[in-house]
């Protein structure tokens, strides 16, 4: 099967965010990713050359979907990377709302995030983190694009992933939901360890990370019960979006843990 395929051609329209939202799919790529899909039961057909196929006999003979073997050309179509892996899936596009989320706990929130690797590192932090969702948020990156979904190593399958048009309506709701909302910010006053100490993140929390060029807007921050900075104790000027995520994240997981507030299961997510 070649590059100019119907199906490999139909596979390729979902490089464009407008087409995967029509569609209602998108893709994944590797076999992290593509055993992640597998797992979730979100895997609806791969596209493989002929190099990966026998790379990943046990992956596809398992995958229990259409197995379409193509040439190297069309697997480097289907491809968004320098260095293709030639293994391509094709995965039903999720459709989490914040409504779906019951008594969340722990929420990344990318307000305009702009750096779709970066993105997908906040979706894998908070897999990790044992986070309930993450929510993106005003414009910017689609979290579903071809960087996004490679950099999340598989974690668009383990919890949800949320796209809402307006932040502060996104912060009215988690709040109603029972979070804490709080933003970050390298000039805030207060910081995540003083933060820990009193206790302020032991309860459900909502993070909101801004755009890695200009932060938070004003009207944002402001609709915030709290904001905190990641102290920095070298000479770094700041810490990026992937990393300050993650250290928050963190804070909060390891809060409530020591404070006995984490629950049982599969790190408190339900939805």
């Amino acid at each position: 099967m070649g590059p100019r395929s119907v199906r490999v051609g139909a596979a390729r329209r979902l490089h464009k965010a407008a087409e995967r939202r029509e569609q209602g799919r998108f893709l994944v790529e590797g076999a992290q990713a593509v055993g992640a899909a597998v797992a979730a039961g979100a895997l609806l057909e791969v596209f493989v050359g002929a190099a990966a196929a026998a790379r990943h006999e046990a992956l596809l003979r398992t995958a229990g979907v259409p197995v379409r073997v193509v040439t190297e050309a069309a697997a480097a179509a289907l491809s968004e990377t320098v260095t293709p892996q030639g293994l391509v899936g094709v995965a039903t596009l999720p459709r989490h709302r914040l409504a779906d989320l019951v008594a969340p706990r722990l929420v990344a929130v990318c307000v305009a995030a702009n750096d779709p690797g970066n993105a997908g590192t906040v979706i894998r932090s908070a897999d990790a983190a044992g986070a309930d969702a993450v929510v993106f948020t005003g414009s910017g990156v689609d979290p579903f694009g071809g960087k996004c979904v490679r950099s999340s190593a598989g974690s668009h399958f383990h919890l949800p992933v949320i796209v809402e048009t307006e932040p502060v309506e996104t912060i009215a709701r988690l709040r109603a939901q029972g979070c804490r909302i709080v933003a970050t910010s390298g000039g805030a006053a207060r910081d995540i360890d003083a933060a820990m100490a009193a206790g302020d993140l032991d309860g459900p929390t909502a993070w909101l990370f801004g755009n890695e060029a200009h932060g938070l807007d004003a009207a944002v921050a402001a609709a915030a019960d709290a904001t905190l900075r990641v102290p920095v104790y070298g000479q770094a000027e700041s810490l990026n979006l992937a990393v300050a995520s993650a250290l928050c994240l963190y804070a909060s997981a390891r809060a409530r843990r020591t404070a006995g507030t984490e629950g049982t299961g599969g790190g408190g997510r339900r939805w």
